[in-house]
Order: C-alpha cells, then structure tokens, then sequence
C-alpha cells in the first residue's frame, strides 16, 4: 500500500515515522516522499528507525521504513510550521507518482498524509483537493467524496466548491451517482445498505417554506432509487438525521448536499477515527481526516491512529480484511 507523506512542513512526515517507530505503520506499506525528509523527522523526534530509500518496489527489505525516494526535497530546504511552495509541489508530486503506481497495479492502493492547499496552489493554481487531483489522474468522472467512521459513511454531492456553487449542483443526475456510489462501496460490508440522503434546506425545505429544491430535485431522485431497489430515504432533516443514524443505526450512510453538511458532524463525533475515502474511482483511495497541522508539526504531538484507521480501510476495501 502507497502512503504518500504530504507536506514536508506539516506533520506528514512525523506521523509516518511515529507509526513506524512504534511498530504499527506495517510491513507491506510504503512511504512516498524524501527519505532525508523522513529521516530528518526521526532524528528531531528522537526515534531510531531505520528508513530504506528504494528507487523500485521489488526493493523493499523486511524491518525498515521503505521509503519510494522522489529526492525532491532535502532536509536543510524544510521548515517544519512554516508554508512552503517546494514542499507543496512536491506534496503533490508523491500523490502523482502513488496515484500512477495504483492505476498501473504497482501497489494495492493510496493512502493519503495531509497537503496544504494554499502551498501547493503556489505552483499549481488550479488545485483544488486530493480528491479531485486524484479522479482527474484516474480519468474518473463520476466520484465522490466519503467519510467513515465505524458507524457510519457520508458521502457528498459536492465538496470543494463554493457554497452557490454548491447549491447549483443538487441535480437528479449527481445526487443519485451519489446515492449509488454510496450503496456500492457499502455493499462490499454490508447484505443491504440502508442509505439516508439529506435535504438541501433547513428542515428539508418543510414541504416548500424554505425552499423547492427538496420537494422537486431531490425527493423524485429518492424515489426512483427505491423504485430501483435501494434501501434508500429521505430527503432528512441535516440537523437530526446524524443522530439517528448514529445513536439509533437506523442508517449505514448519509448521502449529503455539500461539504460543511457532512464534515462538521462527522468531525465532531469521530475526528481521530475518520477515514476520507474516494469512491467512484478504479483504484483504492482513502486518507486520514485531518490537515497539516503547522503549528504542531514535527513537535512529537499529532496523534498517529487516523493513518493505522486510513491503512485498515483502505485494504478493507482491496477485500482483505
């Protein structure tokens, strides 16, 4: 399995030696990034570990941090906290190189470390995400963004959009993409999906007093679906439907209408156990739920479990458990 380090400045690196260091990132995963990055990490953190630069996968050794070394950044060029446009490109270069690895079968899948956008945009302007960077390499059209915890999976009908944007993408032809990537991915765990999609306004709508978007785009979508056969309801109230799909499990996923309707619920209840994966693509994709965290970075501080949760779905995803 591909981990790609992330921002050099952030606390990529730190998490992927810590894991490491305490024995729990993995013999069959490999690190890309800079492996005098990596080792650089280790010796502020004080740790012995051992990092194995490898310029091809069939090199990798049994006891030490493999490390595919993209030899883009050395380890006096980084500043941990500090914004920086050479780690941000060559954040995206280690996805780019994962990415192309996973599609041609090289490894099993990606899992992803934190970029910082604002970095990474200094050279590449138009990014807007992991998720889209990595569809758009993949030539995948039709995907979606997915947040685990235990419990539950939400997906998205949009993410990295403005919210008027956001607004204008709540058609009968994504939301029900999303309603059947949903019950896709699900259904690899779980006999029959039970899938809950929200409402676009407040109270979903309320039969038309805050908004028609509810009762003519979305319910009629709902309503084929489960004429198809989906276990599939809605549209819910956002403000209530977290509740009885977690505390009642009444629902296995919640299709949502954008970013914040999703992510600030699930962040709230199962921050350091979210999982973000991308559904609709022909590779495995997940990532850990957090940032970059600068003005923690490389301080032995950022908690390593989101990339232990990110490595076990995503190879929960391959099919092995």
């Amino acid at each position: 399995m591909a981990v790609t380090m992330g921002d050099a400045s952030g606390v990529g690196p730190e998490i992927a030696v810590c894991r490491f260091a305490k024995g729990l990132l993995g013999s069959d995963a490999v690190v890309y990034g800079d492996a005098s990055v990596l080792l650089r990490a280790a010796e502020v953190l004080g740790l012995d570990v051992s990092i194995h630069p490898v310029d091809r996968l069939d090199e990798t050794v049994d006891g030490a941090l493999n490390v595919r070394d993209l030899r883009l950044l050395s380890a006096d060029r980084v500043t941990p906290g500090v914004l920086s446009p050479e780690a941000g490109a060559a954040a995206l270069a280690y996805v780019e190189r994962a990415t192309r690895d996973a599609v041609a079968g090289r490894v099993a899948g990606v899992v992803t470390l934190p970029m910082n956008k604002e970095a990474t945009r200094a050279s590449r302007p138009d990014f807007r995400g992991h998720t889209e960077f990595i569809a758009d390499l993949c030539g995948a059209e039709d995907f979606a963004m997915m947040l685990t915890v235990p419990e539950l999976a939400v997906t998205h009908v949009s993410a990295h959009v403005s919210l008027r944007e956001a607004i204008e993408r709540v058609e009968p032809v994504r939301i029900r993409k999303v309603i059947d990537l949903t019950h896709e991915a699900l259904s690899r765990f779980v006999a029959r999906p039970r899938v809950a999609v929200c409402g676009l306004n407040p109270h979903a709508g309320e039969h038309g007093l805050f908004g028609t978007e509810d009762e003519e785009i979305i319910r009629p979508t709902i309503e084929r679906a489960a004429a198809d056969g989906l276990d599939v309801s809605g549209p819910h109230p956002a403000d209530t439907i977290f509740r009885q799909a977690i505390h009642l499990d009444r629902y296995d996923g919640v299709v949502c209408m954008y970013h914040d309707q999703g992510h600030a619920p699930m962040k709230l209840y199962g921050f350091e156990r979210g999982v973000n994966v991308t559904v609709g693509l022909p590779i495995v994709r997940t990532s850990v739920d957090h940032g970059t965290a600068f003005d923690i970075a490389w301080q032995g501080r950022a908690f390593t479990d989101s990339l232990g949760h990110a490595l076990d779905y995503a190879w929960k995803l391959t099919g092995r458990f």
